[in-house]
């Protein structure tokens, strides 16, 4: 098992390279992990800002930041540091000092209401047949928010003419865009595209709740220089069978890649809509999977659903993480639920037994929720069933509150389907893991991920009492969501189950950096993350990932309070932290630059969780 590892680092450092991070997760595999080892624990008291470059996203002001968030994660290639704003901005940085060399606009159009407003970054390329120097050798590709896949000079940051129509392919094509629709800005890409040989690919993001005829989750791979649709991979083309025709089961988040085996490993998310599946009835494969595909091709290779007939929310979030298995190549696959799977990265097999358990039946009429559900035998990342009987609170009448609400509620343990009186889901649609995904340290043999532990309430509603409901119904602390899900018997209502004094029901962490040991099948460490304000138990909601380093070290941010922390990768013990300028919804990268390694986060905040925001790129090292 020593002797793959090994060759699995040998293979990731021939890609990146020792001192690079060249793709979203630093290598095509999403590892998160860097062979770099200079910052260690003994030295991090010295780790100092270096530089501090403020990107301008958030002006001019307008009413859309207040779903902006700033989730990149930059990359380095060739001594330039690439990122993206949450506006699509495309920015390159000196790693040294943090000047800018340029900055590309592509004017999103910020009048428009989209449903979400960031970018996680962005995939480069070197063009081996170009000669040195020339216009496009390097190439930068970014996913906008309002569906166009630009192609830019990584020398200039000029658009790549011959790619597209003048370094621009729109992304609304054959998809069944709703133009014209009031939901119009559903259709999004708001993840990094992944590029394999001559291929760039990438997904979408959809807004699933609106209605069952949302648009296509098709996946794209088009020719980099040209920008040519190459092929096209429909998750669910059942679907087009349906009337109304379902939609979705689209790849939001980071697809990951072998290039070495020509393959692409795509997460889904649920078919439309999220919470009520009368009209895509059985299991809706491919939604809610990770599928691969010859990324030459298109060619469907394998699949595997972590959700049959999904009605919680529960996408596949995170990117799948290529990692050694016990001697073989595999896929890790973290879930919303808190499931880890671990499949053989050639044929899709489960190497962890993975067992169909009998699940909770529906009781709304014209539902079907499947009878079994896959979980692995080992153990899950965060609890999975909150009794009136586990209650937290931090005042005897919080703790009351929160037994009397639960026991309203339908509460039949995990995959307990949505109802009519209210349904308690947990983990909630937030995760479990979540976009943050998971880092792999392939010394200690441990998937380190951000998770999160909230539950959530589920309700339908009857579409005639819609109106009466949004008038008269009591939402908890933080407010809830409603969603019409047109073209379905029934609207939604979605919650957090939090007392009236703003905290959760459920016990803290409500969020914790948890190392999962493949050896044992079990959590080694976990360590609670952040705090959710003055005078809450540590442990907060994040969004985005950790990052781990053979100096034996785990970095994270993500939570809701402003601070990039260093864990000890043996122990989980916190030992360092910093305060940013605003709270860091992002994922760590670091790289090593005439002799001396750095770490940068972005640090803008998550408008969405009126987390503090920002729009900085901040840069450490050792002083």
């Amino acid at each position: 098992m020593r002797y793959c590892t090994l060759l699995f680092l040998l293979a990731c450092c021939l890609w990146a390279g020792d001192n690079d991070w060249t793709a979203y997760g630093r290598d095509p595999g999403g590892t998160r992990y860097s062979p770099l080892r200079q910052i260690t624990r003994d030295n991090l008291p010295r780790l100092k800002v270096a530089w501090t470059y403020h990107t301008g996203a958030l002006d001019p002001a307008t009413q859309l930041n207040e779903k902006a968030a700033f989730e990149a994660t930059p990359v380095l290639l060739e001594g330039v540091l690439y990122l993206s704003t949450p506006y699509n901005q495309v920015i390159a940085l000196d790693p040294v000092t943090g000047a800018e060399k340029w900055k590309f606009d592509p004017q999103v159009n910020r009048m428009h209401q989209y449903s979400e407003v960031s970018s996680r970054g962005v995939a480069v390329w070197i063009d081996s047949k170009a000669a040195p120097g020339a216009l496009c050798r390097v190439r930068v590709f970014e996913g906008t928010v309002d569906a166009r896949l630009l192609a830019l000079d990584g020398k200039t940051g000029r658009p790549c003419a011959a790619f597209g129509t003048g370094g621009t392919v729109d992304l609304t094509r054959d998809v069944a865009y709703r133009e014209g629709n009031s939901r119009w800005g559903d259709y999004q890409v708001t993840s990094a595209p992944v590029v394999v040989g001559e291929m760039v690919i990438t997904g979408s993001s959809i807004g699933d709740n609106s209605e069952v005829s949302t648009e296509r989750g098709v996946v794209r791979a088009y020719d980099v220089r040209t920008g040519k649709l190459r092929w096209t991979w429909d998750p669910i083309p059942w679907a087009n069978e349906q009337k109304p025709r379902t939609g979705a089961a689209n790849a939001w988040s980071t697809l990951a890649a072998d290039p070495g085996r020509d393959l692409v490993f795509i997460p889904t998310g649920s078919a439309s809509p999220d919470y009520y599946g009368g009209m895509r009835p059985n299991d809706n494969r491919w939604a809610n999977s990770v599928v691969a595909l010859k990324a030459s091709t298109g060619a469907f290779v394998w699949g595997f659903q972590v959700v049959h007939h999904d009605l919680w929310d529960y996408d596949v979030a995170s990117q799948p993480t290529l990692i050694d298995f016990r001697g073989k190549p595999a896929v890790a696959v973290t879930t919303k639920i808190g499931n880890l799977f671990v499949l053989d990265r050639e044929t899709g097999n489960p190497l962890v037994t993975v067992e169909e358990r009998s699940v909770p039946k529906s009781d709304i009429p014209g539902e079907k929720a499947s009878a079994t559900q896959p979980l692995p035998v080992w153990s899950p990342m965060v609890p999975q069933r909150l009794t009136a009987n586990d209650v937290w609170g931090p005042t005897p009448e919080a703790r009351e509150w929160c037994r009397n609400e639960i026991q309203k509620l339908r509460n039949d343990g995990l995959f307990t389907p949505p109802s009519f009186q209210g349904s308690v889901s947990f983990p909630g649609n937030i995760g479990g893991v979540n976009w943050g995904s998971a880092a792999w340290d392939p010394v200690r043999h441990l998937l380190l991920a951000n998770t999160n532990r909230l539950a959530a309430v589920m309700k339908l509603i009857p579409r005639d009492e819609l109106a009466d409901t949004r008038k008269n119904l009591k939402e908890y602390a933080w407010g809830g969501e409603f969603a019409r899900q047109t073209g379905t018997p029934y609207a939604m209502h979605r919650d957090w189950l939090v007392s009236p004094v703003g905290l959760p029901c459920n016990a803290p962490p409500w969020g914790a950096l948890v190392a999962f040991d493949l050896d044992t099948g079990k959590p080694r460490w976990e360590s609670p993350l952040g705090s959710m304000g003055a005078g809450a138990p540590p442990g907060a909601i994040s969004f985005g990932g950790p990052m781990a380093t053979a100096g034996g070290l785990v970095f994270s941010a993500a939570a809701l309070d402003p601070h990039l922390r260093a864990f000890d990768s043996d122990t989980g013990k916190e030992l360092w932290s910093v305060e940013l300028p605003a709270s860091a919804q992002s994922t760590p990268m670091t790289y090593e630059i005439g002799g001396k390694q750095y770490l940068v986060i972005c640090a803008g905040g998550h408008g969405k969780m009126k987390s503090r925001m920002g729009d900085a790129v901040v840069a450490f090292r050792l002083e």
